[in-house]
């Protein structure tokens, strides 16, 4: 674990083993990656896309590229890009421009990556090319679960500026 990656306030996954828990030292691999996608899925599984675009944007700078975490966050980065076009724009082109990169970088990472369903927001992407108003209702699975912000997340958000 990379010293800048670190914080103990950050807990154990809700469910299983995902990728990225250690379990031997009960502990994430990269901590402060394991918060920012928590606030980011939560803000996003709210609507507030631009929120969570700087929750994982923010994070993503930690990790150089060709790693799996900034591929990971990068792709993570696009979704909530896209999302933001196609719910406050109605650009549905540049969604989809949005979610062809995203694809491309979550190519590879780990279908349990940090908690994330990385199959299920993959498949999800790919629909809503030909289908964009499957975005309206989906929200992203974290832990098995579809968890939604609250004041800490949008908090965290805030002190990203």
């Amino acid at each position: 674990m990379d010293e800048h990656t670190r914080d103990d306030s950050v807990g154990p996954p809700a469910a299983g083993a995902p990728t990225g828990w250690r379990c031997r030292d009960e502990r994430w691999e990269h901590e402060t990656l394991r918060r920012a996608v928590v606030h980011g899925v939560r803000l996003y599984n709210s609507g507030a896309y631009h929120e969570a675009h700087d929750c994982l944007e923010a994070e993503w700078y930690n990790y150089g590229r060709g790693s799996t975490e900034s591929a990971f966050l990068h792709g993570m980065v696009q979704v909530a890009a896209g999302a933001y076009k196609h719910a406050d724009f109605e650009n549905d082109d540049g969604m989809r421009s949005l979610f062809e990169t995203a694809l491309r970088y979550l190519h590879g990472v780990p279908a349990d990556y940090y908690g994330v369903d990385v199959l299920a927001v993959k498949t999800t992407l790919t629909n809503a090319q030909t289908e964009p108003t499957l975005l309206d209702e989906w929200r992203i699975p974290l832990d098995s679960t579809h968890p939604t912000a609250r004041p800490q997340d949008y908090s965290y958000a805030e002190d990203l500026d």
